[in-house]
């Protein structure tokens, strides 16, 4: 049993140093070792099973510590293997949102999409094109007016405060 467990306890050790670089890894090379990572988890696993098989066969006055250690093998383990999920969690999100970002970037955008689907919708309704030109040179009028009243209201505040100081 005890070569067994050494051999294990070495590779979680491994398999830590492998999570290290997991975090480095370039893009290309990190599925490779994310695949290397998770055959030696899966590896041991199969040798923490044999390794319960091996300590329930213990002489009685070494069983409890040999169960003991197996189970802290089985904790670190399942640790690594929760720590892979994650980054492999984590990877899954970035690439998804670069890809999102790349197909926002590489859409086009039109710049009277708004008013094009305003005027499909009063086609619908009946009006007619002359209607609907007037009415979008009423708007255009309605702007200048506007930007003239605010000029009147500003020029007319600033004469009051003149007066009363």
């Amino acid at each position: 049993m005890e070569p067994l467990y050494q051999q294990t306890h070495k590779q979680v050790h491994e398999i830590q140093s492998h999570m290290g670089r997991l975090e480095t890894a370039d893009k290309q090379s990190v599925h490779l070792v994310e695949n290397e990572i998770q055959a030696s988890i899966d590896q041991i696993f199969s040798h923490l099973e044999r390794l319960e098989i091996l300590s329930s066969k213990e002489p009685p006055n070494k069983r409890q510590n040999a169960k003991l250690r197996v189970d802290q093998l089985k904790y670190d383990v399942q640790h690594l293997q929760t720590a892979l999920r994650n980054f492999q969690h984590r990877r899954y999100t970035r690439e998804q949102q670069e890809r999102q970002r790349e197909e926002l970037l590489s859409r086009t955008f039109t710049p009277n999409g708004t008013q094009k689907k305003i005027l499909d919708i009063a086609n619908m309704l009946g009006l007619s094109n002359t209607v609907m030109r007037l009415i979008e040179k009423r708007a255009f009028q309605d702007k200048y007016f506007m930007i003239g009243g605010m000029l009147a209201t500003c020029v007319l505040m600033f004469l009051v405060v003149q007066y009363l100081t």
